[in-house]
């Protein structure tokens, strides 16, 4: 009987461990560097000319679904923060999480900018990628970018998922 405790304790320590990480996956492209302490970003990581990429994740959004966060987010981007929607289209994320992928435009000083937000529920989750800068370096960093969108993982796909891993599918 103490022995069976003890595993269990251990397995519970190891899982709980599991915990302490991003419930997403993405990777960092050559060119970019990773950056930390980054506020409400989980992740964020940036070329020396200041093209970034980052991953919001918004935990307990059960609220809603894609078309709700989709229309919500343009409406704020558009009409409060003064972005124009490029176009839209469906994406699907590296692990088959279907997503929506909005692309903005934004002049600063008359220098055009570029915003790419991509919108994914998962976990009981909301998760933002985003890419930005001057529409010249986005240009220049767009294979880069878009190889790092591609490489997006929100759903949990391990041994123990969904029933352990579910909410702490933090593996990575």
């Amino acid at each position: 009987m103490k022995r069976a405790l003890a595993i269990l304790l251990a397995a519970s320590a190891l899982f709980g461990a599991a915990g302490c990480g991003r419930p997403f996956k993405i990777e960092t492209a050559p060119g970019f560097i990773e950056l930390e302490n980054q506020g409400d970003y989980a992740y964020r990581a940036t070329t020396p000319e200041g093209v970034v990429v980052a991953v919001r994740v918004v935990d307990d959004e059960k609220r809603g679904d894609l078309d709700f966060w989709t229309k919500a987010l343009v409406l704020q981007l558009r009409d409060v923060s003064g972005y124009a929607l490029l176009s839209a289209k469906d994406v699907t994320s590296l692990d088959g999480t279907k997503g929506k992928e909005l692309r903005f435009g934004h002049d600063e000083d008359n220098k055009p900018f570029e915003y790419v937000l991509t919108v994914y529920l998962a976990q009981g989750r909301l998760f933002l990628v985003e890419a930005g800068g001057s529409k010249e370096q986005m240009d220049r960093a767009r294979a880069s970018v878009a190889w790092m969108q591609k490489s997006v993982k929100v759903k949990c796909d391990t041994i123990v998922s969904p029933v352990l891993a579910s909410r702490t599918c933090n593996r990575w």
